[in-house]
């Protein structure tokens, strides 16, 4: 049976006072030992990693955790220490990426007023993911809700890896009845008619990516079943014209190397009770000079329409190591200050005047 896309969250007791003009104190209890000493990581490392980001003490004693420091601070803390507990009584893992994705969490939204999102989860046989990012949690609500969603950012940000997991999620669930993944073939350019065996053969070195998701969601040997079933697809775009793709979770991932053509040949291939995903990163198009991105071009015509989500990642959201954040923010910086050089209107340079000939007859035979 599978379990819930949400998890429940236990009710804490607490108690606090002022124990001075700048430091405030609160206990707060846990109802589990045994999930509490999960909690606080092997040799409290788990709350090492608060202390030192939160700039909070904290001391713990059995299922009991004293809180000290800033009260808005404090308050932070306590809110994910809550947060990281319920995630444990969901059955989800509580490891430092856990606690680091908590914290980030917690302080974007923070920083952005918006401090009562609500943590999505999606829970397959062999995974569960909760958000790691403001922007993961409005993503994963969109992945439930909408018919056709756009994930837009960077790489890192786990777009695809997180559209693929509600694709295994719902197919477990019976809500679909099979998987669709694809990719165009740009990158492989002209060098594919080099490479042995067919085109889906020739393309799925490309397609690898997609093969890593569904593996870490469920058993390789259930996937490889499903793909000779049928159940799961993962063929390049050119297989989807003339398809229907009824009662089924569609998956488009990289999709700004899609030509114009080639991105409404796929919308229009949406059949029902299906859904669709189109993931990219507009700053990564590898199409020949001249040419419009089928997403960028898709992302302004349909931006009307209300039953499309288009989501928009930043490097802010980027969640592989920590130096891949600040990579992608290197070269965004890099990319802006190109446009703006290339888009400063350049003084144009002085004219000499023309010396007049002394003889008109023999300048007027010259020109």
């Amino acid at each position: 049976m599978n379990k819930p896309l949400h998890a429940k969250a236990t009710k804490t007791k607490t108690s606090g006072h002022k124990k001075s003009h700048n430091t405030y104190s609160e206990t707060i209890e846990f109802d589990d030992n045994a999930l509490a000493a999960v909690l606080y990581g092997q040799n409290n490392l788990h709350l090492a990693i608060l202390e030192s980001r939160m700039d909070v003490e904290l001391a713990a004693k059995g299922n009991k955790l004293l809180v000290q420091g800033r009260k808005a601070n404090c308050k932070q803390t306590i809110m994910i220490l809550r947060k990281l507990y319920a995630r444990g009584e969901g059955g989800l893992s509580l490891a430092k990426a856990d606690v680091d994705a908590a914290i980030r969490m917690e302080s974007q939204s923070h920083k952005a007023g918006n401090d009562k999102h609500n943590d999505q989860f999606i829970i397959t046989r062999r995974k569960s993911l909760s958000p790691r990012t403001p922007m993961q949690d409005q993503y994963m609500q969109a992945l439930k809700k909408n018919e056709l969603v756009f994930g837009i950012g960077p790489a890192g940000t786990g777009k695809t890896y997180l559209a693929v997991a509600m694709a295994c999620a719902m197919l477990e669930a019976g809500n679909v009845q099979r998987i669709v993944l694809s990719r165009p073939a740009v990158e492989a350019g002209e060098k594919l008619g080099f490479l042995p065996g067919d085109l889906k053969e020739k393309v799925d070195p490309y397609l690898r990516p997609l093969y890593d998701a569904l593996y870490d969601m469920m058993d390789p040997a259930i996937v490889e079943k499903l793909i000779e079933d049928g159940v799961i697809e993962i063929a390049p775009l050119a297989f989807m014209r003339g398809r229907t793709l009824s009662h089924s979770f569609v998956i488009l991932d990289e999709a700004q190397n899609t030509t114009t053509m080639q991105m409404k040949m796929l919308l229009t291939r949406l059949g029902e009770e299906s859904r669709m995903v189109i993931t990219g990163d507009p700053s990564q198009i590898d199409l020949p000079r001249g040419t419009k991105s089928g997403l960028v071009d898709s992302l302004d015509v349909l931006r009307h329409l209300p039953e499309i989500k288009q989501i928009r990642f930043t490097e802010g959201d980027v969640i592989r190591h920590p130096l891949v954040g600040k990579i992608v923010t290197a070269y965004n910086h890099q990319d802006r200050n190109r446009d703006k050089a290339r888009n400063k209107p350049q003084d144009k340079p002085q004219e000499k005047p023309q010396e007049k000939p002394n003889n008109p007859v023999e300048g007027a035979a010259s020109e």
